[in-house]
């Protein structure tokens, strides 16, 4: 997750959107635990980690390694995690074998995104490595939160698909979450661009009650969320490498 999303005080532990957005990972994750019982995670642009250390303690004796992969890190926290089973490194691992690469919210911060996917395929050993993504959905939802983070662009199924087929991964799937809420989302960004509000992130803590309500619509979407070719706030896909 994006460290600047840190800041604003949100807790990825409780709050909506990551909650929900772990459910087709963890779902997708069960399926290639089903092929293959000892898994390496590999968490390309992970920040703070959250995705891949919610994977560890949810499936922790079927996850043989797990690389927190990110430039921010520093040298004392790389010292201090150097051979436990999680361990934060600055640069994809020269081999990957069994592994599932998980990008979340990654390719549109790179101006070269296809460069990035070549680069994780190069280290791919073998013909079982798997992949999920995730980026922002389209262009129309562009906003001051995009600039804030630094995005170079926001993304349709056929785009990311594009990509993807460029860089000769496999798609087995790609689709929309949050369909839900894209219209509250799409009419609240408008107004911002025409306010000309200031660049910050629109992801902030929730009060209780409707951090509930939230959680309880996304987490509803996302028992069918790979049936959505329509629209929503961000864009998934996943496959094999």
């Amino acid at each position: 997750m994006d460290l600047k999303e840190l800041e604003s005080g949100v807790n990825p532990e409780v709050h909506w959107y990551y909650q929900s957005k772990m459910k087709p990972l963890f779902t997708y994750t069960r399926q290639v635990l089903a092929t293959t019982p000892q898994l390496t995670i590999v968490d390309v642009g992970s920040g703070s980690g959250f995705f891949a250390i919610s994977l560890e303690k949810k499936f922790s004796s079927q996850i043989k390694k797990v690389y927190l992969v990110d430039i921010n890190y520093s040298a004392e926290e790389i010292a201090a995690s150097k051979g436990n089973k999680i361990e934060k490194t600055l640069r994809i691992p020269d081999k990957i074998e069994n592994g599932l690469v998980i990008l979340m919210d990654v390719l549109e911060h790179l101006e070269d995104d296809l460069k990035m996917l070549n680069e994780i395929k190069a280290n791919c050993s073998g013909n079982n490595n798997s992949f999920f993504i995730t980026v922002p959905a389209f262009t129309s939802l562009w906003s001051g939160h995009d600039d804030y983070l630094g995005h170079y662009r926001r993304y349709k199924i056929d785009s990311l698909n594009a990509v993807l087929n460029k860089a000769k991964y496999t798609i087995k799937n790609t689709y929309y979450l949050y369909g839900s809420l894209f219209p509250m989302v799409w009419v609240v960004r408008k107004l911002r661009n025409l306010m000309k509000k200031k660049s910050d992130s629109n992801m902030r803590p929730f009060h209780p009650v409707t951090n509930s309500i939230l959680l309880g619509i996304t987490s509803a979407e996302m028992k069918v969320s790979t049936a959505n070719k329509v629209f929503g706030i961000t864009c998934v896909a996943q496959g094999r490498i």
